[in-house]
C-alpha cells in the first residue's frame, strides 16, 4: 500500500465510530509490535497444525509425490 492511499484511509477513518477507530489503531500497533519484533508470532491455529504435523510426522504419515503434486498443481499458475 502506498502512503497517499493509507493517508487517505486515515483522513475517512476519522469519520468512523469511535470504537472502530480504536479497532484500527489497534490493528496498526500490533503490526508496528511485529515489525519491530522481527519476529513472528503463530496464531494458535497455527501451532495446531504445526503440532498435528509433528505427530504425524513422528507417525511417519507422509504425503505421497501425487499428493503434493496435486497441491501444488491447484496453486500454480
Amino acid at each position: 500500500m502506498k502512503a497517499k492511499m493509507i493517508k487517505e484511509i486515515l483522513q475517512r477513518a476519522e469519520a468512523w465510530p469511535e470504537s472502530a477507530q480504536a479497532d484500527l489503531a489497534q490493528a496498526a500497533l500490533e503490526i508496528e509490535r511485529e515489525l519491530q519484533q522481527d519476529t513472528y508470532t503463530a496464531t494458535p491455529e497455527e501451532v495446531a497444525a504445526i503440532e498435528r504435523g509433528l505427530r504425524e510426522a513422528e507417525r511417519g504419515q507422509f504425503a505421497t509425490e501425487a499428493e503434493v503434486e496435486a497441491v501444488l498443481a491447484k496453486y500454480r499458475r
